[in-house]
């Protein structure tokens, strides 16, 4: 079964975790740090922007994919990607433009969480209801 919804968010966030994965090697060569961060802080902050995307958008675009799948609206899947996408944007931005201030931080993960959330429990009431209806 096509997952065209899935399919233009993975490519969006895949195009973002390069980009990402680009800053953390430039900055490697540049401090000529061949492993972790080296000490230098401002490797330490791209790499935990690129290890966190790293961690977070697979199990989100798993629970994307299934969701559509099993048949939900396409706005509902819409409005998840923009905000899996604007998210982890957001989170990156934060570290990619050394803010002090957590407030791109702070929105890109809660906005991270809210789709983990919202579509793990959307989840688990569509398997318990499909399980129920097959009893």
């Amino acid at each position: 079964m096509p997952l065209p919804i899935t399919a233009l968010y993975a490519g969006l966030l895949a195009l973002w975790l390069f980009g990402l994965s680009i800053a953390v090697i430039r900055l490697r060569w540049r401090h000529r740090v061949s492993l972790g961060d080296g000490g230098v802080d401002v490797l330490e902050r791209i790499g935990r922007a690129h290890g966190n995307a790293a961690e977070t958008v697979p199990i989100c675009l798993i629970l994307l994919a299934l969701s559509e799948g099993l048949g939900a609206s396409a706005l509902v899947l819409h409005l998840f990607g923009l905000m899996l996408l604007v998210g982890r944007l957001t989170h990156g931005v934060h570290f990619l433009t050394n803010r002090r201030t957590l407030g791109l931080r702070q929105i890109g993960m809660t906005l991270t969480f809210f789709v983990m959330l919202g579509l793990g429990i959307s989840l688990v009431v569509q398997g318990i209801g499909n399980l129920a209806g097959n009893a």
